[in-house]
């Protein structure tokens, strides 16, 4: 069966979700080119490994060499101290970018979070065309991202699709996971339609299954056709069970924004 890519690149494949997604990546091409800074084992006979530093020009170039789509989720996923997220995310963001754009690589999926709008509160109702609002570091390094690859799109025409992953893993288990949560599964039809859509010029679009009370309205990517099969409905009675979240306090930081608990990592919030 003729695949619809040659080869496509995969980075940040030793972190939790690239392992996750591994296994499921065969499908959309004859070769995928594992990277990370870490090293990855159990090569299997489609795939590539290649080890490098996001902050290292030359190594980006030279892991970019003979792509033909990019499924980005290198760097720092957490939120941490400014210096290692400017360096893999930020720095690491820059320097690929210049090599997809010298490479002519015409297509990049790029891992951007929920946090770039972590600020706005659980009652909002948030779409792509509202200006980010980031939760921290981690949040704004995102935001950059998303800002960097519509620079690369107006200038050079190299077409990006910003997915703002919810909470992607295998269960929920407080009400905000139940709002944003993305199943596996939904993970990897939505990347299947951001690399096989003919074309989306630059497009921000919310990585979530079909729960109920969901905080993100999709409406600017409907084009994808992404048809979430999951939902975070099958949790809700356990969660409900569990008592947790039993508070209605909006002075809770992590109940009243869509960030959680990303608000009581780094400098304290003052409202």
């Amino acid at each position: 069966m003729t695949k619809p890519f040659k080869r496509i690149l995969f980075t940040g494949a030793a972190g939790g979700l690239g392992r996750r997604l591994r296994p499921h990546l065969g499908q959309f091409a004859d070769v995928v080119r594992l990277a990370d800074l870490v090293p990855i084992a159990d090569a299997q006979p489609h795939e590539e490994i290649v080890q490098c530093d996001l902050a290292d020009r030359d190594a980006v170039m030279a892991m970019c060499e003979g792509v033909d789509a990019i499924l980005h989720f290198g760097g720092v996923s957490t939120e941490v101290e400014f210096a290692p997220i400017m360096q893999a995310n930020i720095l690491g963001m820059a320097n690929l970018y210049e090599a997809v754009h010298k490479r002519g690589i015409r297509r990049v999926i790029f891992a951007s979070s929920n946090h770039t709008m972590g600020m706005y509160k659980t009652t909002d109702v948030v779409d792509a065309a509202m200006p980010p609002r980031a939760d921290g570091y981690y949040g704004l390094s995102k935001v950059f991202g998303e800002s960097l690859s519509r620079y690369y799109w107006d200038r050079f025409g190299i077409e990006t699709v910003c997915i703002r992953i919810g909470y992607c893993f295998p269960e929920a288990s407080n009400h905000r996971q139940l709002a944003t949560w993305l199943s596996l599964d939904d993970m990897v039809e939505l990347l299947r339609r951001s690399l096989l859509t003919p074309r989306v010029g630059h497009t921000i679009t919310f990585g979530i299954s079909d729960n109920d009370g969901k905080w993100w309205d999709d409406r600017h990517a409907r084009f994808l056709a992404y048809r979430p099969k999951d939902s975070s409905r099958q949790f809700t009675d356990a969660v409900l069970a569990s008592g947790v979240d039993k508070s209605d306090d909006m002075n809770d930081i992590t109940l009243k924004f869509q960030g959680g608990v990303f608000l009581t990592h780094g400098p304290k919030y003052k409202p």
